[in-house]
Formats: structure tokens, C-alpha cells, sequence
């Protein structure tokens, strides 16, 4: 597994170009994990040992509604996407306004920050520069913030796990990407992606590990339903990695 292909070199593969064509035509993309794994140069090993990171997210405390469904942590980097070089930023609150999130939105958020072995891990960091790749074809922006947002929402009989709460919304940033980790023991979690003027642009549901969303943020809204345990006396929750990218 590499990360530091050129530039042109990664988005001439077919994979990139894929993305980067529906990201400059329609704003939303959904790239198969197959194809991310081929892109990343990953197998269902790398796609296991990554998930294990998601058992040591933390209780979010701050959910406007009460609710307790939703596990996280949450860090920054800087990306040279021509050089691929990530940097790690120092770790600091999380804030969005309440035009962006009205249920959360308008306060400084403390989350605990991502595991050292979380951020050294070489899945996540090919995956974060291939990206940076495809959305610096799409936009011509070169070096970019990249905001990581890993999360557990659990599902129970006595709570609906709510992926997205504040319902269908932007996150103000460039690009958006939801990367599926895994599915344990729910229904729901149908993804949609959005024009502004409300046209349906794609729905799905992310099932397979290494399953990814790509969406323009500053032209599409998108939305997740909520989550319903299939055995409500068994463990049930759905990990993702919510990846978003900000032009410097």
C-alpha cells in the first residue's frame, strides 16, 4: 500500500477519474469499495485491522436531543496533495454555526482526540491522500484542511440510532466523503445525496467495508436515516468515517 503516487498518476486511475468526473458533473459520487480498495491497494485484512479503531471511540456528549447513540473522536490534518505529505494539526475543539447544524451547531465541541494508531494507521492515510487527489482534479486546490470524523451510532429497542440528526444538511466545508467501517445487527442507514433545489441526485444504503460517499458540499445536502437494531436483545450499531475537506 503507497501513498505517494504522483499526482497525475493517481487521478488517471480509472477509479479517480470515475470520481472526479461525477464530482464535477453531478456533486455526488458513490465509489464501491472494490473500487476504493483497488485504488488504496487494501484487502479485507486492512479493512479488519482498520475497524478495530472503532471500539475505542468515546461517548458524545454533546448531542442537543439527549441522545446517547453516538461514539466518537475527532482530529485534523493538513494535506500537500501534490507532494501527498499529511500533516497532523494540533487537536482543538470542534465548532460549526447554526446555519450548518441547527441541533449542534453554535458551540465549541471537546472531543477526545483520534489514537495514536488511528492516525499512524496506513489504510487511513492512503485513503486521505488518494482523496485529496481526486478532489484537488475536481477543484484545483492544493493543499487542504481534512477533518476526521470517526463515529459509533448504536441502535437499541429503547433508541434509534440517528446518524445524521439534524436531518438533511450541509457541513460547510468543500468536499464531504462517508466511508463505511462496518454493520452490525441494524436496518436503516439509508444515505442520500441532494441538489439544493432539492432534486434527488443518488440514494444508497453503504453495506461493505471500504463502501464510500462522495458528495460536493458547497452544491448538494445529503441525509442518513436512522437506525433500528435487527435482534433488539443483541449489540447493534453502524461505524463510519465521515472525512471532510476544506480548501486552504
Amino acid at each position: 500500500m503507497s501513498a505517494t503516487t504522483s499526482t497525475a498518476a493517481s487521478t488517471t486511475h480509472p477509479v479517480a477519474l470515475d470520481a472526479t468526473i461525477a464530482l464535477a458533473g453531478s456533486g455526488g459520487h458513490l465509489m464501491p469499495s472494490r473500487a476504493l480498495s483497488d485504488l488504496v491497494d487494501a484487502d479485507a485484512s486492512d479493512w479488519a485491522r482498520f475497524a478495530a479503531h472503532w471500539d475505542e471511540l468515546t461517548l458524545d456528549t454533546h448531542m442537543a436531543d439527549g441522545g446517547t447513540y453516538r461514539f466518537r473522536r475527532y482530529g485534523q490534518f493538513e494535506l500537500d496533495a501534490d507532494s501527498g505529505e499529511l500533516s497532523l494539526l494540533p487537536h482543538g475543539p470542534y465548532r460549526q454555526e447554526t446555519d450548518v447544524n441547527p441541533l449542534n451547531g453554535g458551540v465549541e465541541r471537546v472531543f477526545d482526540p483520534l489514537t495514536g494508531t488511528f492516525v499512524g494507521d496506513q489504510l487511513l492515510r492512503s485513503v486521505l491522500v488518494e482523496l485529496g487527489r481526486i478532489f484537488t482534479a475536481v477543484d484545483g486546490t492544493k493543499t487542504w484542511n481534512i477533518k476526521l470524523h470517526p463515529y459509533r451510532i448504536i441502535a437499541s429497542a429503547d433508541q434509534e440510532g440517528q446518524p445524521a440528526p439534524e436531518g438533511r444538511h450541509r457541513d460547510g466545508v468543500t468536499f464531504i466523503t462517508s466511508l463505511m467501517i462496518g454493520r452490525t445487527n441494524v436496518t436503516g442507514g439509508e444515505s442520500g445525496v441532494y441538489t439544493d433545489a432539492g432534486e434527488h441526485l443518488l440514494t444508497t444504503t453503504l453495506t461493505e467495508p471500504g463502501d464510500l460517499l462522495l458528495g460536493d458540499d458547497r452544491r448538494t445536502l445529503h441525509s442518513v436515516t436512522g437506525l433500528q437494531p435487527v435482534d433488539p436483545q443483541a449489540a447493534a450499531h453502524r461505524d463510519v468515517l465521515v472525512i471532510a475537506y476544506s480548501a486552504r
